[in-house]
């Protein structure tokens, strides 16, 4: 019998229910490192690239705006591999590297975790051009949530960003380019993606988002932004998730904090530790390394109205269904 039915049904539901235009998904299940690679037999599509200005259909090969997941697929790997290569540590205070920012009590450790406390407002935040923006986000005070809360932001995953570059001499985008494509042949992970491929999100200044991405951080930071902006296809996503299944990534599947609800590093840990991980733009990895087992689902579901609150319930009732067939 083939395995997830049920949730392969529920993501499927989102497209005849009209929740999103459409969803490239795909499972991996009972992997193993001597398995042959992932492919698309395990994947699928269905369901419109666009609605408006006009109706077309997904062909499968679609690019996604991937938003957060930008986070695990690009600036956390290559803050562990730095850490892996003695380049730096978990618990280095993160002053060491952004002089600029004064609390010494802030790790690499809670920037990954999420338990940096770092929050604050910036006025006219999204007027600002690259270097003030990152002026200001050095600027913000840590709060009482300290190393006592995971408080999900971008803050963290860009300051992990502009480590990455100090270490590198290099725009971080640049060196999550470069790390994607040599390390795991991901040819369709790019910032700087074939519009003709991309699946739209939401107009902006009367613009529909095309192969532009949708978090304004991003926009203004440009090559700077470790926290969003990549683009990539179910394809790359599948084979990263295969990555993830694989023993060199063991130890990521816990929670690295004494919190509850607690955190890995970089990712979300669900009942059974399992790795969880979203993008804003309408999406979301399931990893279940006990199991060997994964779901990737890739959406518009900003497209053409960014906000979709539907959506949120329909992934909430799609990862129970993976957890509970995972087992």
């Amino acid at each position: 019998m083939k395995k997830f039915q049920q949730t392969e049904a529920q993501i499927l539901d989102m497209v005849n229910q009209q929740v999103v235009p459409g969803v490239s998904y795909g499972f991996i299940s009972n992997y193993s490192d001597s398995d042959i690679q992932t492919s698309l037999d395990e994947s699928n599509f269905a369901g419109d690239k666009s609605w408006v200005p006009k109706i077309t259909l997904l062909k499968g090969d679609e690019l996604y705006d991937l938003a957060s997941l930008t986070k695990v697929m690009g600036t956390v790997p290559i803050i562990l591999k730095l850490i892996d290569e003695k380049k730096l540590s978990l618990h280095d205070p993160i002053n060491k590297y952004l002089p600029q920012f004064k609390d010494g009590r802030v790790e690499i450790f809670h920037l990954l975790t999420h338990t940096s406390g770092i929050a604050g407002y910036i006025q006219n935040r999204d007027s600002l051009n690259d270097q003030q923006l990152i002026d200001a986000l050095l600027s913000l005070p840590v709060t009482d949530n300290f190393n006592k809360k995971v408080v999900y932001t971008d803050t963290g995953m860009i300051f992990l960003g502009l480590i990455i570059e100090k270490i590198y001499q290099l725009p971080v985008q640049t060196v999550i380019n470069n790390f994607v494509r040599d390390t795991w042949n991901l040819m369709d992970t790019t910032f700087s993606p074939e519009i003709a491929r991309c699946t739209p999100t939401y107009e902006v200044n009367g613009q529909m988002l095309i192969g532009v991405p949708n978090d304004p951080k991003a926009r203004q930071l440009g090559i700077h932004c470790g926290s969003a902006g990549m683009f990539s296809s179910l394809v790359d996503v599948m084979e990263f998730s295969r990555v993830m299944l694989t023993k060199k990534y063991k130890f990521l599947y816990k929670n690295f904090t004494d919190l509850f609800p607690g955190r890995s590093l970089g990712w979300d840990i669900k009942p059974g530790n399992i790795l969880f991980h979203t993008g804003y733009t309408g999406h979301f990895i399931a990893l279940d390394y006990i199991h060997k087992n994964a779901m990737v689902v890739l959406t518009n579901r900003v497209h053409p109205i960014e906000h979709n609150e539907v959506f949120l319930k329909h992934r909430d009732v799609i990862l129970d269904s993976f957890l509970n067939e995972s087992k």
